[in-house]
C-alpha cells in the first residue's frame, strides 16, 4: 500500500506480495456452464458470477481458493459493466483484495459480456 499512489476505487489491492508459496497461473474463463458448455445468459450480472464461479472452480481443483488470487485481469466489452464487478466481487472475495486490471474490449468468444484470467498462489 502506498499513499503516493491513487488508492483502491473497488474491490482489488495496489499490490500483493508473496514471498513463497506455489504459483498457478489461472487461463481466461468465460461465462460458460460447464455442464452444458453455453453461456450462462445475456444478462451482465450472470456473466459475472458464472465467471467467478469456473475460476473459483479451477482453484479448487488447483488446490487453493479464489482468496489465493493475487492478481485478477477482467476483460469487458462495456466498461459501464465495470461497477456490477465491483458489486459481484465483493461477494467472491475477503479483503485484502487482489491487485487487477480492468480492459474495455471489442469481443470476446461466444459473444461472451466478460472474461477473467488470474495468477494464483498457494502458500
Amino acid at each position: 500500500h502506498s499513499d503516493n499512489a491513487p488508492q483502491a476505487i473497488g474491490t482489488y489491492s495496489q499490490a500483493v506480495s508473496v514471498v513463497a508459496g506455489t504459483t498457478v497461473y489461472l487461463s481466461g474463463q468465460i461465462p460458460l456452464i460447464p455442464s452444458t458448455m453455453e453461456m450462462v445468459s445475456k444478462n451482465i450480472e450472470d456473466q459475472i458470477k458464472q465467471v467467478f464461479e469456473n475460476l473459483k472452480s479451477v482453484c479448487i481443483a488447483s488446490g487453493g481458493n479464489l482468496n489465493d488470487i493475487v492478481k485478477l485481469n477482467v476483460f469487458l466489452t462495456d466498461l459501464t459493466n465495470f461497477s456490477k464487478v465491483n458489486d459481484v466481487m465483493a461477494r467472491y472475495f475477503d479483503e485484502p483484495y487482489p491487485a487487477r486490471a480492468a480492459v474495455g474490449i471489442k469481443e470476446l468468444p461466444r459473444a461472451a459480456l466478460v472474461e477473467m484470467d488470474a495468477v494464483m498462489v498457494i502458500s
